[in-house]
């Protein structure tokens, strides 16, 4: 029986040898040829790669026969839809007269059946093929690309497979919900894109999102494939940086044994975290939210990714309320008009012999088809004319919106490419020979489609799309249905501190709490203690031990606090313009400012009448400038500290101040030169006329701009933090630099104003309607008094207020010299006009001139 076996197999090989030597050499496939299982034709052909079942059947290969053809099992309503969002892109394509004019594309999606190997297969399908060539017996046997691009694969793991496969031949794929980070890497996987941001922006933003709410101790899950374990890798970077300590990571996967998820079980169970942070796809979460029902283990606070966190499946399937309150990220909400009906539009994929759409029909009604047999005599007969309004399922669901758009922008990014190369206007150059590592390198570039989209799309350099996501809760209503609220947006283009945006929403957590769950290892440690890290654990766990008597001394610019458990930063203080003492003694200012310039305007305007003219109008109205200078130096005291400041503040103020009391002093020389003038052969006005009061004002002057310059040029006044004065708080003052210098400018104006003092009293007795001698006597008995009590009172003033009391000083002295000198004036000139004659100036005993 051997034997004719053999003989049998041999045969046949010599009759294939014999066929091929007759036709030519053909090029052919090895094992059986894959058929999508939605096709159609098209000028330009895409891929499209979508789990239309969830898993297979397992048979065990007796290695003598060919392994049989995979059998998928358990429809899978997301893949369909993935499927209609990509052929509603291809019809509004198709029927665009914008984009690819007289271009039609085609399309053949293969049923992944979530299997890696089956993705691998179909994959290099679409890469070659089913036909048969015959080719010259010198020819290669190749050919190009049966598509131009792949659309899918939906998960991370098959895509990583299938993007090193089909890599080499520079087929651009586009996954529309692939998310690990691992993907991004170019060397390993050139022509990968993806339309969903990578998961290196989503574990940082989870990371973030948990330090936001103060959870330092946390526990993770992940799925043990790509996606789960890169995630959870940068998410472990990301909160190590930010102080964040995990209690436990563990993988796990959906075909692991009971005894593998027991563990995982065991594990929550005796673990002190409150805070769950998962990197699992949806399958994973059914998994695991059945088992601690069983176990009867609520009240965690779950931290989602896009993969579950919106997914209206998982909180349907979640009767035990497990993951209540749960937060989490996800892709922002997208609407596309005419998509949701056209997805629900499912007459269309009913082609003759679809073996698909009939399990698919069958699954979405709960019937059968009579030719398919009735297993049960209360299964319905489906008729095929259900109307699908009537059903609610996951096919129905459209929560996943923003994931069906991105499969539209992956075709539509194709399309564009492809308008580009053919260099489509009016119509497209069908001239051009297409291939698919054209259309990649054109993929790169930034298109904007705000036709279709309200954004600028793009791909980087790693063919990511920018990263945004919405922060998503899970509230549950009264009906039990889940409604997934966004409560914020993070959007990682921004700065880092405006990243995260959380809305003023009332967020719900855990068993429906509205308090923020405490997840720490340790409490925050009572004044008076310290911490210690505990043995073995990570930093977010320690002890808290009583301080020892000794304490530290808190840096000179820091200060204890109340508690005497920190160090707090001192205030700083100085006389500022906003505070209502600096705001007073501003207006007070402004005010001695515009009452000096009222005088000099009152004493022009009567500039040639007797009383103005009287005693030099000149030294007058240089004494009335002279004083506003007074009036607003003293500005200079108010607001914080600098170095320019400190220098003009005591300059200004000095020599200021030295050309009032010169002017006042030259006054006061002429009122007495005048009367030894009108004694009998009297001649001294001839040594003090115009031009030596002028020469006296100006050398008066100049020396103490001499006494300022050594000041400034030996040791200046300069800002300084005085830290000595009051424990809790920093005066910033001017350091005088060179207190000789501070006391020579106050003492040369003291021996100014005490001469000019002397000569006014020696002038006292002189006739009253004369001039203002008596009233200069006045103005500078009230100028000494405020400067001698000055000095007691700026030595012993606190802060700020000696700053105050200076400037108190120059006002008031001010004041006194204007109201005393120019007031009985203006009274005269604006009230008492009659008295403002020659002789009344003159006076009656005197001779006239």
């Amino acid at each position: 029986l051997a034997f004719i076996k053999q003989g049998w197999a041999l045969l046949q090989l010599l009759l294939v040898v014999t066929f091929s030597q007759a036709e030519g050499p053909v090029c052919r496939l090895r094992g059986d040829p894959e058929n999508p299982q939605l096709s159609n034709q098209g000028d330009v052909m895409l891929g499209g790669l979508f789990p239309f079942h969830n898993n297979w059947k397992n048979r065990q290969s007796s290695y003598i026969h060919k392994p049989f053809p995979l059998q998928c099992t358990s429809v899978n309503f997301r893949g369909f839809q993935f499927a209609q969002a990509m052929l509603f892109a291809v019809e509004e394509i198709n029927n665009s007269t914008d984009l690819l004019p007289g271009i039609s594309l085609g399309y053949e999606i293969y049923d992944t059946c979530s299997s890696i190997a089956r993705g691998v297969k179909v994959a290099l399908a679409l890469s070659n093929g089913n036909e048969e060539i015959i080719v010259p017996s010198e020819a290669p046997c190749t050919k190009s690309a049966q598509v131009q691009a792949i659309m899918g694969e939906t998960s991370s793991s098959p895509c990583m497979a299938i993007a090193t496969v089909i890599g080499p031949f520079h087929i651009p794929m586009i996954s529309h919900f692939a998310t690990c980070a691992c993907l991004s890497d170019k060397v390993k996987y050139p022509s990968f894109l993806r339309t969903i941001p990578s998961d290196y922006y989503q574990s940082r933003a989870l990371a973030q999102l948990v330090r936001y709410f103060g959870w330092t101790w946390v526990g993770a899950l992940r799925t043990n494939d790509g996606y789960g374990n890169n995630g959870m890798a940068t998410f472990i970077e990301t909160a190590e940086q930010l102080g964040i300590c995990l209690e436990y990571s563990v993988a796990f996967y959906r075909t692991d044994p009971p005894e593998k998820i027991q563990q995982v079980i065991n594990l929550i169970r005796h673990s002190t975290s409150k805070v769950i942070v998962t990197f699992l796809s949806a399958k994973e979460v059914y998994i695991l939210i059945k088992e601690l029902a069983q176990h009867n283990l609520t009240g965690y606070q779950w931290v989602g990714t896009e993969a579950w966190i919106s997914d209206s499946k998982t909180a349907v399937k979640d009767k035990h309320h497990i993951l209540d309150g749960a937060i989490g990220l996800f892709i922002p909400k997208a609407h596309v008009s005419g998509m949701k009906e056209f997805m629900l539009d499912v007459k269309p994929l009913n082609s003759s012999g679809n073996e698909l759409f009939t399990e698919f029909w069958e699954e979405l009604f709960s019937c059968k088809f009579s030719q398919s047999g009735l297993s049960d005599d209360n299964e319905k007969e489906c008729t095929g004319d259900e109307d699908i309004t009537e059903v609610h399922n996951s096919f129905t669901d459209m929560s996943l919106m923003p994931i069906f758009n991105n499969v539209y922008k992956g075709v539509y990014a194709v399309a564009h490419a492809l308008h580009n190369i053919l260099g489509c206007n009016t119509t497209c150059n069908n001239k051009v020979l297409l291939d698919p590592f054209t259309v990649s390198s054109s993929l790169t570039y930034i298109f904007d489609n705000s036709k279709h989209f309200n954004e600028n799309f793009y791909f980087d350099e790693n063919g990511d799309p920018a990263a945004k996501y919405e922060i998503i809760n899970w509230q549950p209503t009264l009906n039990g249905i889940v409604d997934f609220v966004t409560v914020g947006l993070y959007d990682a283009s921004l700065p880092a501190d405006r990243q995260m945006n959380l809305e003023n929403k009332t967020i719900v957590w855990a068993k429906n709490s509205p308090q923020v769950p405490l997840s720490v290892c340790s409490e925050k440690c009572p004044p008076g203690t310290r911490k210690v890290l505990q043995k073995g654990k990570p930093v977010c766990c320690y002890d808290c031990i009583r301080y020892s008597t000794t304490c530290e001394r808190c840096p000179p610019e820091f200060w204890s606090n109340e508690k005497r458990d920190a160090c707090v930063k001192k205030e700083t203080e100085f006389l500022s313009y906003e505070e209502i003492m600096g705001c007073l003694l501003t207006v007070t200012s402004l005010f001695g400012t515009c009452m000096t310039c009222l005088v000099a305007c009152i004493f022009f305007r009567y500039r040639k009448t007797p009383i103005v003219r009287a005693n030099n109008t000149e030294l007058s109205f240089l004494l009335l400038f002279s004083l506003t200078l007074c009036f607003l130096c003293s500005l200079t005291f108010i607001g914080r500290p600098s170095q320019w400041s400190c220098m003009l503040r005591h300059t200004a103020f000095g020599i200021t101040f030295v050309l009032c009391i010169s002017c006042v002093l030259g006054k006061t020389i002429v009122v007495l030169m005048a009367f030894r003038a009108t004694l009998p052969g009297g001649n001294v006005m001839k040594w003090f006329g115009p031009v030596q009061q002028r020469l006296s004002v100006v050398g008066f002057t100049l020396i103490q701009v001499l006494i300022c310059i050594l000041w400034l040029t030996i040791s200046p006044p300069f800002p300084y933090k005085n830290l000595k004065q009051f424990n809790n708080k920093i005066i910033i003052e001017c350091a005088l630099g060179s207190a000789i210098g501070f006391w020579a400018v106050l003492g040369y104006i003291g021996l100014l104003a005490l001469l000019c003092f002397v000569l006014a009293f020696l002038a006292r007795k002189l006739p009253d309607n004369f001039n203002e001698a008596k009233f200069i006597t006045f103005s500078m008995l009230i100028f000494c008094a405020v400067w001698i009590t000055f000095i007691p009172a700026y030595v012993s003033s606190p802060g700020k207020f000696s700053v105050a009391v200076e400037i108190f000083a120059i006002l008031a002295s001010s004041f006194g010299l204007l109201i005393c000198i120019f007031v009985p004036k203006c009274y005269i000139v604006l009230l008492k006009p009659e008295k403002n004659t020659k002789k009344n100036v003159m006076g009656k005993g005197l001779p006239k001139t």
